[in-house]
């Protein structure tokens, strides 16, 4: 054995000797711990734990590691007990969880020497950090429930409840008259076997245009005040998308009965007129539908809505994506029950039989299927139903305007 070896074995078996015959202050423990983990690291670094000799001073190196972090691990839980019970508040007590348990704490630290820790010793060491982590945690458990209770004490104490004031109630809500005019339109289709559909507000160009057969050197595209984003995105000007966006969906000239509500938008604003508004459009489409389904469909939808004596009549109009296309009014004298005199008539929705190019843009074949199509603002079905003069009232949250619904 050469003069450094035999040098690395007597100050191991010195060092041994110092920690067998407890000749240690505690001043100089953290030295007698370095040093144990240098020699080990020495005999490991010289390839020497084939030597059985060696091997054995290695071994009892580090049985003195496993006592060492055994105390250590006493002493953590001891002193964490005392530090977590004089926590005053739940901050110092969080202060307390991460200075022994966080990722950078004491029992981390203490369980960075398992590498030195023989490996029959390890388990056992693991055990006992476990216990000792589990003790902690329940020390914090209890003081966090000690600390709450202190809490709610003060709180009993301090905010006192006058019983003898008046209750605050609260008021109940009214539900706004553009939803309930809404309810009872799509009540009235539902009952009629639609379904209902949904798309979205900011939509491109291509769905809320082209594919309705408005393509883009298209005349009508002027008679939409239309809020572009970018060239080709823009707030949807109709609810007329989701029609198309539903007939893609859906296999190719299967029926298909829904309608479409939700908010529009359009560069418009007065007493009849606003840039936001809601329309619920409607869309059929099967083999054999003709015009006379769309007139009775829509006869006993008005009556269902505006009562049964309402009148009504169509008149023929334009609209690009529909063919022949027409507008529907009804007797505003009839609706007030008014007998005498010559009814005026209110226009309160377009209609028309489905354009045989939407049909194709959309995948379907109008040499097979035929559909139609309607479209209403809600705000003027509303304004109808409960008297409403002005289309800024549903805007503008006067209290005392929704009170009345």
């Amino acid at each position: 054995m050469d003069k450094d070896l035999e040098e690395l074995k007597v100050k191991a078996q010195q060092m041994l000797k110092k920690c067998r015959e407890g000749d240690l202050s505690v001043e100089n423990l953290p030295d007698v711990r370095k040093s144990l983990n240098n020699l080990l690291n020495d005999i490991k670094s010289h390839k020497l734990l084939e030597d059985v000799e060696f091997m054995k001073i290695a071994k009892e190196l580090g049985n003195e590691v496993v006592n060492f972090i055994n105390t250590d691990l006493a002493e953590l839980q001891k002193s964490a007990e005392e530090k977590i019970s004089a926590a005053v508040d739940e901050r110092e007590l969080q202060d307390a969880k991460v200075f022994y348990l966080g990722k950078k704490g004491k029992l981390t630290a203490i369980l960075k020497n398992m590498k030195d820790v023989p490996a029959d010793q390890r388990p056992v060491i693991g055990t006992a950090a476990n216990t000792v982590r589990a003790a902690v945690e329940s020390f914090i458990g209890e003081k966090q429930a000690q600390l709450k209770a202190k809490r709610l004490e003060s709180q009993i104490k301090n905010e006192t409840v006058d019983i003898t004031l008046p209750a605050r109630h609260h008021k109940a809500g009214h539900v706004h008259p553009l939803d309930k005019a809404l309810r009872k339109i799509m009540e009235s289709f539902v009952r009629m076997g639609y379904s209902v559909e949904e798309g979205p507000e900011i939509e491109s160009d291509y769905y809320n245009f082209e594919c309705l057969n408005l393509p883009k050197d298209h005349p009508a595209r002027d008679m939409q005040d239309s809020f572009y984003i970018t060239n080709e995105i823009l707030l949807r000007t109709h609810t007329s998308p989701v029609q198309a966006r539903t007939l893609r969906r859906h296999e190719p000239n299967s029926p298909i009965r829904m309608i479409a509500p939700g908010k529009v938008f359009r560069w418009d604003n007065d007493a009849t007129h606003s840039p936001v508004f809601h329309q619920v459009e409607g869309l059929v489409v099967d083999k054999g539908i003709s015009f006379a389904d769309l007139k009775g469909t829509l006869e006993i939808f008005l009556k269902d809505l505006f009562g049964s004596d309402t009148k009504i009549r169509f008149r023929a109009s334009y609209f690009p994506f529909t063919e022949p296309s027409a507008e529907v009014d009804i007797s505003f004298a009839s609706r007030t029950h008014d007998e005498g005199g010559d009814p005026d008539w209110l226009e309160i929705l377009g209609c028309g039989m489905v354009h045989p190019q939407v049909l194709s843009l959309n995948g379907y074949d109008p040499q097979q299927v035929s559909g139609f199509a309607f479209g209403m603002g809600i705000e003027r079905i509303a304004m109808l139903l409960y008297g409403i003069d002005d289309l800024r009232n549903f805007y503008e949250n006067d209290v005392r305007f929704l009170e009345q619904f």
